[in-house]
This record gives C-alpha cells, sequence and structure tokens, in this order.
C-alpha cells in the first residue's frame, strides 16, 4: 500500500492525498489549499473559468496529474505527459471546502464517498451557489470548445451532469430524491440534471475495505475512515475531542488501534498555549453577550456551524428573542433534515434580502416550506431588541436596509488567518462602528504600522484536537508511522510526539 501526499503536508487545508495498492486507489479529500490560491488570487481576481483546468494547472494549485474532467481540458493543454493515476473514488472527510474545494475538477467518472449529511450539505450548497469548476463537487454544467479550442463554453440546454454517490449511510428516500433533483428543473424550459448513481458503500466494489466513523468537528457529518488493504491506514481528517461529539472522535481512535500508519490532521500541533475552549464556555459567554445587549443583536460564526447556530439559537429562546438566519442558511438546514429528521427552523425567522429576483432553490424550497417566517428589514428596525441575526462580514450590507441605532456584535468564529483576513476586519470594524454596535469576541488595536484585529477567547471553539489531545490520540492508536497532514507545523509532531513523520509532498 503506498501513499502519497499532494498537498496539505505543510499548509492548514488543501488536503489531497492518494492511498494506492495493486493499481487500484482513492484520494482522501481533494480540497482547496487557500494559502496557494491567496498567493495569486483575490476577491476581484480569480482564475478564468473559460480556462477549464489550464489556471490552476498552471500555477501549481492542482497536482500535475491526468485525472481531471475531459470537458474542461482546452487544446493548448496536454494532460497526457502526466501520470494517470486510477482513481476509483475520493473520500470526502467533510463539506468544508479546504477539503472538498477542488473535487469538481476530478474526471466526472470518479465517485464521491461522503456520509449522508456531507452529501446534503455539498447539495445544498451546489444548488445555492455559484462556483467555479473546482466547486462542482456534486453536479456539473458540462462545457464543450469555443470557436477558438482554447476557450471553453457552456452549451445551451445542455443538461448539468451529476456525480456518483456512495455513502457511509443508510440513505433515505427523500435524501436521494433531493441528491437527484435540482429545484426549478421541472419547469419547461428550465436546465435539468442527469443525476448519478446513489448507493451505500456496502453495494460498491472499492479497493479497499473502508470503514467510516462519525467524528466531532465543526461541521455535520464530518467523517474519518480506515481503509484495510495489506495494511491498515487511519484518515482523522478534521477532528476534535472538546466538542458535543467528542465521544464519536473517541469510537473511531478505539477503531484505529489496529491501524499500521496514521494520516492525522494537526492544525493546533505547533501552538505554544493552547486552550481548549467548549462549546458549553461557547454558549455562556455568548449569552452574557446577549443578555447584557440593547438593539439588535448579531451572531457572527463559520459558515455551515450549524452546531454554533443552535446555540444561539437556544440563546435566543432564553432571551426572548427571535433567530433569523439567512435563505441559503435556511435551505442548508432543510437538506440536513432529510437526513436526520430533526427540524431546526421551528421558531427561526428567515431574513428578506432585498433583491427583484429569487432562484428557484429560495422560491419552491424555502419560501414554499417556511414563507410566513421571513422577516423585512422594517420589522427589524422596528423592534431591535426582539432579534439575533445571523450574519457575516459578507452580510453587512444588509444593514443599510435596517438602519439600526446601535446594537450588539459577537464575533464566534476564528482568528484571522492571513493579511487579507485581517484587512477583512478593519472593513468589518468600520461597518459596526458606523451602526454604533459593541463588539464582542474581538478588538481593532490600532498600534503600529497599520490596525490589526486581537481576538478574545472564550466566543469560538476550534474545530480541531489541541496539541495535548492530538498526542492522547496518537498514544490510543499507537501506530507505526504518522503522516502529519493539515499543519504548517509538521516538525512539531516529531518534538512533541517523538514519532515517525512526513514534512515534503510526495511519496510516503
Amino acid at each position: 500500500m503506498n501513499v502519497t501526499v499532494y498537498d496539505g503536508a505543510e499548509t492548514i487545508g488543501g488536503n489531497k492525498i492518494y492511498v494506492e495498492e495493486n493499481g487500484r486507489g482513492v484520494f482522501l479529500d481533494f480540497g482547496m489549499n487557500f494559502a496557494k490560491y491567496g498567493e495569486y488570487f483575490a476577491e476581484f481576481l480569480s482564475e478564468r473559468s473559460g480556462r477549464g483546468i489550464h489556471d490552476p494547472l498552471y500555477l501549481g494549485l492542482i497536482p500535475e496529474l491526468n485525472i481531471y474532467r475531459s470537458d474542461l481540458i482546452p487544446s493548448d493543454v496536454d494532460v497526457s505527459q502526466y501520470p494517470k493515476l486510477n482513481v476509483e473514488a475520493v473520500l470526502l472527510s467533510h463539506a468544508h471546502l479546504d477539503h472538498c474545494g477542488n473535487a469538481g475538477y476530478l474526471h466526472e467518472a470518479i465517485p464521491l464517498v461522503a456520509s449522508a449529511t456531507t452529501l446534503a450539505i455539498l447539495k445544498a450548497m451546489r444548488d445555492s451557489g455559484r462556483p467555479g469548476a473546482g466547486g462542482e463537487v456534486v453536479y456539473h454544467s458540462p462545457k464543450e470548445f469555443g470557436e477558438d479550442s482554447r476557450v471553453l463554453k457552456t452549451p445551451y440546454g445542455k443538461p448539468y451532469q451529476g456525480r456518483d454517490f456512495i455513502c457511509t449511510d443508510n440513505i433515505s428516500d427523500e435524501l436521494r430524491d433531493f441528491l437527484c433533483f435540482k429545484p426549478g428543473q421541472d419547469s419547461k424550459n428550465a436546465k435539468k440534471l442527469q443525476a448519478g448513481d446513489v448507493c451505500c458503500i456496502g453495494d460498491r466494489e472499492l479497493p479497499f475495505d473502508v470503514k467510516a466513523f462519525e467524528v466531532d468537528h465543526s461541521i455535520y457529518g464530518a467523517t474519518a475512515y480506515i481503509l484495510y488493504g495489506d495494511t491498515a491506514i487511519a484518515y482523522t481528517g478534521d477532528m476534535r475531542l472538546h466538542g458535543k461529539k467528542g465521544d464519536e472522535t473517541r469510537k473511531f481512535v478505539r477503531g484505529a488501534k489496529d491501524a499500521s500508519t496514521l494520516i492525522i490532521e494537526g492544525t493546533r500541533a505547533g501552538r505554544g498555549e493552547d486552550i481548549n475552549v467548549s462549546e458549553n464556555d461557547v454558549y455562556q459567554n455568548c449569552l452574557k453577550a446577549v443578555e447584557e445587549s440593547k438593539g439588535l443583536v448579531i451572531a457572527d460564526f463559520s459558515p455551515r456551524n450549524f452546531e454554533r447556530l443552535e446555540t444561539f439559537k437556544e440563546i435566543a429562546e432564553k432571551t426572548s428573542r427571535q433567530l433569523v438566519v439567512t435563505a441559503k442558511d435556511a435551505y442548508m438546514l432543510h437538506a440536513i433534515e432529510l437526513v436526520d429528521g430533526v427540524s431546526r427552523m421551528d421558531g427561526v425567522g428567515i431574513y428578506r434580502e432585498l433583491k427583484d429576483r429569487r432562484d428557484k432553490w429560495e422560491t419552491n424550497i424555502v419560501m414554499k416550506n417556511w414563507g410566513e417566517s421571513y422577516v423585512d428589514p422594517v420589522e427589524i428596525r422596528r423592534n431591535p431588541d426582539g432579534y439575533i441575526l445571523c450574519f457575516s462580514f459578507y452580510d453587512m450590507k444588509h444593514l443599510l436596509d435596517i438602519k439600526p441605532e446601535g446594537g450588539a456584535y459577537v464575533y464566534s468564529s476564528s482568528e484571522a488567518h492571513s493579511e487579507e483576513h485581517e484587512f477583512d476586519f478593519l472593513r468589518l470594524y468600520k461597518w459596526l462602528a458606523t451602526f454604533n454596535f459593541k463588539v464582542y469576541g474581538f478588538e481593532m488595536v490600532f498600534e503600529g504600522e497599520r490596525p490589526e484585529p486581537r481576538f478574545v477567547k472564550g466566543y469560538h471553539a476550534s474545530g480541531h484536537a489541541s496539541k495535548d489531545d492530538l498526542r492522547w490520540i496518537i498514544e490510543q492508536i499507537d501506530p507505526d508511522k504518522i503522516i502529519p497532514v493539515h499543519t504548517e507545523n509538521s516538525e512539531r509532531f516529531a518534538e512533541n510526539f517523538g514519532v515517525w513523520f512526513c514534512l515534503k509532498i510526495g511519496r510516503v
């Protein structure tokens, strides 16, 4: 059994790990490396959709391999010179883009293996978003050559092409229908979705016996895998022990004790002082912030962190406010309900964004199910003490319609991870100052050459295992070899844990 780390060995995110035996193999995740992308692209400078894989391939953002969608290869790109791996599936650990955001580039015949919740979230993301080719994970719009064969175009009327799905859980009829249908496609002139096959993991042969485990992370549906071939390899994806589903991670650790090789995330491996903040700590601190606040409250947390959304729903109920989410959030919650049957929209409002047209996923699903739950910005302006808005930095523009006069903003997400992200905080601070919001969770420090955000602990719980928890996991599994990924501090594995490790991208 051979393991090749194509990306994610020296950065946080971008995992692309190929496991092969006897000429047959699978990828463990195929994510976007945000650090690399940030070296070339920004908000108004992005890869060109009409050039297919040309731009990311030339810039080294995806590996030089012959494994990509046939319709994304322009005439001036020769992939035949690159290794042609036999990729029989990509095993996705969860629906964060740094783990799945480049999977849309992969050849259309390569199926996705994922939990039912991950598949539901990915489908909802695709329906409600407008991703580039790499983000067309669950279905894509096929391209063809334009008049200039170096440029690709989307032909009119050609149906969307869906991937095959291999689910690690049971699939309800409702979820199957959701995965195979695009809202609005039954309209006369609408573009249809030609869905792929949907099956459970025991119904399709893979190169390895695969055992999937739910693990605790900051998004529902996170999965760790054990692959059994000549030997056993365990892959953690992203995980933690200090969240509400920490016991699920412990079940994986017990199940992985027969693995000779452990591929483990190490996001927090290199941190000096590394204190775990629990989800209960977050609840208590955010509750206190809301209780002492007058006027409108805005809760800002990571996209698709539905556990945190449920935390703020509980806070809203306790403080006699109504939680208000975006329509996209409501659509995501609808998708998750198709998996676990839990209705998370009870008592939740939906922000009525002022715009001239709404997409079919919103009109046909969200408005049909919860049309009476929409809250107009005028209603929020009249009664600001009655609401908690789930808004991010990119939703600040809606404050221009609400026009609040003061309030509280609770930042409940991760710290800035790049200089550009720090500039976003300066812009965010300007928005909040304009409307006289009191800020919890961070403060701007106006010292030195430029302002910088300083983050206040207690308002966010990391989605990743602490250094001490990583040590416990390694000691419990006791592998012969360990391959740290999703980390900028792989050297610390040798210093802290005294184990074999891989530093560079390449075959282990």
